[in-house]
């Protein structure tokens, strides 16, 4: 069983009475939360932080005096800590919750209407908290304006044939913006499983194409999976690589959690183990718990290449840490060292078959 702290102190901010109610109510039943005040607007929270100084902060984006996203950005310059946003999103609005990662959450979590179903989320909010209180808030991945420029372009042959799969949780919107933004235009077909809920992944795909040399999208189902290309897994569903003669493609399939999570990069890692081998390359990086530990070994057993994000770069080190002890990591990398080593490891070709007592390489 996972060991949190005997006690999370918890700062809930919210412009709604009768939300900060609630949460005061339905947290407090839990026995390692303590809910340490709330506060109506920013001015009272950046107080309130300094006074009782919480672990974890819950926010609402919509409130007076001070909109949620600038006074987070500010918090993040002045007080880093974990915060969770609660806040309401519509379909068109979720380019907000991508403003929301970009500015510093560790979570993002859609709330209900009306503000008395916010009693039904609570389960899915203490597991966020209990996270959060485990995030290092001095391990924040470089924003993709702060990468000068991605790496050259390949050569057509070290383009082709090759597939890259990345799994992510909890830090891996920042995450995945370095790696990816850093990688050639033409980098190989890409995979990302990143946690996160249904109406967000067509935004977060949708900013990353932004930022990034190669195109990026949320995948859909018989999306052929090329070179240049990466395919985002949607919120809710499971995504798998399939092969057809020369030509890779996805499918995405409902069903039952894997690891918890919908979609799993467990799932991922062991279709591309499958279908691709020893022409993959597997990248597991910071998150809580265990998805895509076992896949990333059984990718490293089909003779793939496999990377873990390092301890001293992960904001959770959850994943990489399950996946390291079970021997699925070829190498553990820096984040500002992963997106060359994909490449690197690319261009060396097949993997010698994975050995259980192998020690990985650290860069």
């Amino acid at each position: 069983m996972t060991n949190y702290k005997d006690r999370i102190k918890v700062l809930v901010v919210d412009d709604s009475a009768i939300v900060r109610k609630i949460l005061t109510a339905e947290l407090s039943r839990y026995a390692n939360i303590e809910i340490v005040g709330t506060a109506p607007d920013a001015f009272i929270a950046r107080n309130k932080i300094v006074a009782l100084e919480p672990d974890v902060l819950t926010l609402d984006l919509e409130m007076p005096r001070m909109n949620g996203i600038t006074f987070l950005r500010k918090l993040m310059k002045q007080h880093p800590m974990p915060v969770i946003v609660l806040s309401s999103f519509t379909p068109r609005g979720s380019k907000k919750a991508m403003e929301a990662y970009d500015a510093g959450a560790i979570e993002v979590i859609c709330k209900p209407e009306p503000a008395d179903n916010i009693r039904d989320i609570c389960k899915t909010l203490v597991e966020k908290i209990q996270v959060a209180s485990k995030a290092h808030m001095d391990r924040r991945p470089l924003k993709a304006e702060q990468i000068t420029s991605p790496m050259k372009p390949l050569a057509i042959a070290e383009a082709t044939n090759t597939i890259f799969a990345i799994g992510a949780s909890t830090g891996g919107v920042q995450a995945l913006t370095t790696i990816l933004s850093a990688l050639p235009a033409n980098a190989p077909g890409t995979l990302v499983v990143q946690h996160m809920l249904p109406r967000f992944t067509a935004s977060f795909a949708e900013r990353l194409d932004t930022v990034c040399a190669m195109k990026v999208k949320e995948a859909q189902d018989k999306d052929v999976l090329t070179s240049g290309e990466a395919l985002v897994a949607p919120g809710g569903r499971h995504m798998l690589l399939q092969r057809h003669s020369n030509d890779y493609y996805v499918t995405i399939k409902d069903g039952p959690e894997v690891c918890r999570q919908k979609p799993s990069v467990e799932v991922l890692f062991n279709s591309v183990a499958k279908h691709a081998g020893p022409n993959a390359v597997g990248v597991i990086l910071t998150g809580m718990a265990n998805d895509g530990a076992k896949g990333l070994l059984n990718m490293r057993k089909h003779n793939a290449h496999t990377i873990a994000q390092d301890e001293s770069s992960s904001i959770v080190f959850g994943m990489p840490r399950e996946a390291i002890k079970l021997g699925a990591a070829e190498k553990v990398v820096s984040l500002p060292n992963i997106a060359a080593t994909m490449i690197q490891l690319a261009k060396a070709g097949k993997s010698c078959k994975a050995v259980r007592t192998e020690k990985c390489k650290i860069t």
